[in-house]
């Protein structure tokens, strides 16, 4: 805790970057919730919500490696700011979905609003060991993923009351209001560069085509055979996770019949697993050597998987609670010790591709796994959905264990003058 507040009180770029991070985040499950719930009322509700996410999903296919291109070639500030904007504009046309006897506008906002999201969470990733210096990145990473994760679970229970207590419209609105305080705690960033564009070899003279940029990207992550594992281990946790999106709905509306609030107990409740996870992660972080980091993970991932499946077949909805959260602690772990190694091996220059190609590949797989659950959920029961989704997320605990003896994961090279030769970090308040 004293170095959460050392790191809040003396850096003001992470401050500021945190400070948006909490609020926006908070707001996003005041719209998830809603969603979820107007989701619901339709006939084949788990169809109709399969469908809504997919919405979501689909625009990560283009916005992902687009966004990467822009915020490894442009001001990476400027770009988190314009995202915000227009995210605050879409969220606020949440509002006519409302009695609506179609649910297009629902598909078609959500659409909107996933495309304009990764221009801002890669943003944040690929900025952080900028703002951070080498000392501070460890604490910087874990309290940014867990802060993510703590957000879920208040988002997800004041998200919950919010819609049964004030309705859609009170919800939409936050989550509206919330977008633009982080293009305001952003806009406060300051760099003595006085850009936070990536930085570039020296010696390079021309700027690439953006199609050349985003294929030199995905060169340089073929070349790093733990960074690719790392990106490719996130199929795994979307196998499972992509369901979820489905199944709380499912397990909260039907199942447990404690409608929008039983629906953001289940995902707070998942969050406080994350965030317990997050915690543990921190501590354990610096205690590992290269060797012992890829035994953790794999032994995460195992446990993720059966507390997954143990989730699904539970009677009791406090015992469901219990479970989800030890899945989701198990996953937590395995998340930050491996944006570590993303953030302490990639380089500035390609940051912004690594990052937006991870949540390219999670959104893609989440898609599939969602899609499947849908229309699985018009002739299976939920208990299932999940039974098999926990099954299915085992397997990345497999494909890890695998490369891991064939010695197909070896630690990279850390980069001469990486990550943080050239901080811009935060200047003191």
């Amino acid at each position: 805790m004293t170095g959460f507040a050392g790191l809040l009180k003396n850096n003001r770029n992470y401050r500021y970057t945190w400070l948006g991070q909490v609020v926006s985040e908070v707001g996003d499950h005041f719209n998830n919730l809603a969603v979820f719930s107007l989701a619901m009322h339709y006939r084949d509700a788990g169809l109709v919500l399969a469908t809504a996410l997919i919405a979501r999903g689909m625009p990560m296919l283009v916005a992902g490696p687009l966004s990467g291109v822009l915020l490894d070639r442009w001001d990476r500030k400027r770009v988190m700011i314009a995202s915000d904007l227009a995210r605050a504009i879409v969220g606020m046309l949440f509002i006519f979905c409302e009695g609506q006897s179609s649910p297009l506008l629902l598909y078609l906002l959500s659409a909107c609003l996933m495309f304009a999201s990764p221009f801002f969470t890669s943003g944040r990733a690929a900025i952080l060991p900028t703002i951070a210096s080498k000392e501070e990145l460890h604490m910087a990473n874990s309290v940014t993923l867990t802060t993510q994760w703590l957000n879920t679970a208040v988002g997800a229970f004041l998200g919950g009351l919010s819609v049964d207590g004030l309705g859609y419209t009170i919800a939409f609105f936050l989550n509206a209001m919330s977008f633009l305080f982080s293009a305001w705690c952003i806009s406060h960033l300051r760099s003595p560069l006085g850009h936070f564009r990536a930085l570039r070899p020296a010696d390079e003279t021309t700027r690439p085509h953006p199609w050349e940029d985003y294929k030199n990207g995905l060169k340089y992550i073929r070349s790093q055979p733990l960074i690719l594992a790392i990106l490719l281990t996130g199929m795994g946790w979307a196998i499972g996770g992509g369901a979820a999106q489905i199944l709380f709905s499912l397990f909260g509306e039907r199942v447990f019949h404690r409608g929008a609030t039983g629906i953001g107990i289940l995902w707070g409740s998942a969050a406080v697993g994350l965030v317990g996870g997050g915690i543990f992660a921190h501590w354990l972080g610096n205690r590992l050597d290269f060797a012992q980091y890829k035994k953790v993970v794999a032994l995460c991932f195992v446990g993720h998987g059966l507390f997954y499946m143990a989730f699904s077949q539970m009677a009791s909805f406090w015992a469901a609670l219990l479970f989800i959260g030890l899945s989701r602690s198990g996953s937590a772990v395995a998340s930050i010790l491996n944006n570590a190694q993303v953030l302490r091996h990639v380089k500035d220059e390609f940051r912004g591709r690594v990052f937006s190609a991870m949540e390219t590949v999670i959104w893609s797989m989440m898609m599939v796994s969602m899609m499947v659950a849908g229309v699985a959920s018009l002739q299976m029961s939920p208990r299932t959905i999940g039974l098999w989704a926990g099954g299915m997320a085992l397997l990345t605990a497999v494909a890890w264990v695998w490369a891991d003896l064939r010695g197909r994961l070896p630690e990279p090279p850390i980069e001469p003058g990486e990550p943080n030769d050239l901080e811009i970090r935060g200047e003191p308040a």
